[in-house]
């Protein structure tokens, strides 16, 4: 049973009263292209460097959304060689890191301190992301071959 009260008769009469006008307004578009609408999805970022929102994708496999790390570590394993060379990276304490790893061999990478770790099929990168919340040297490694890829310095 629906009871109609004066409030509710008076907010209905409001809301078709705001559609109409919304209808009678927004029917054309505009020449004016700093008012231009698209209904296309758009990705927009957000204040902070290390957030970004997606819109909805048309096709679901279309747009991955992947936050962004503050810092990205990209390294190549080949012939047990690492490129870049071994050295350092320093990190500020909390920031979110990403390592991503391809090596010319089956391997896993680890992260000692962190206790992450991924598996590396051959020639397929491999990633592990980690909030930095502990300080100190910490050191990236392969397990199978043994190469220390970076030493990760947390301050």
């Amino acid at each position: 049973m629906l009871v109609r009260t004066p409030a509710l008769r008076t907010s209905g009469a409001l809301a078709a009263g705001l559609l109409a006008t919304l209808l009678a307004a927004g029917c054309g578009e505009s020449d004016d292209p700093s008012v231009a609408t698209s209904s296309t999805p758009t990705t927009t970022a957000a204040a902070s460097p290390s957030a970004t929102t997606a819109a909805a994708s048309p096709t679901p496999a279309a747009t991955t959304s992947i936050p962004s790390a503050d810092v990205e570590i990209i390294l190549r394993i080949a012939k047990r060689r690492v490129d870049p060379p071994t050295g350092r990276v320093t990190v500020a304490k909390g920031e979110l890191v990403r390592i991503t790893v391809t090596s010319d061999v089956p391997d896993e990478l680890h992260v000692h301190g962190y206790d992450v770790g991924a598996r590396l099929p051959a020639g397929t990168p491999g990633s592990v992301e980690f909030r930095a919340d502990k300080t100190g040297l910490f050191e990236v490694e392969t397990h199978e071959t043994e190469l220390v890829l970076v030493q990760l310095v947390v301050r």
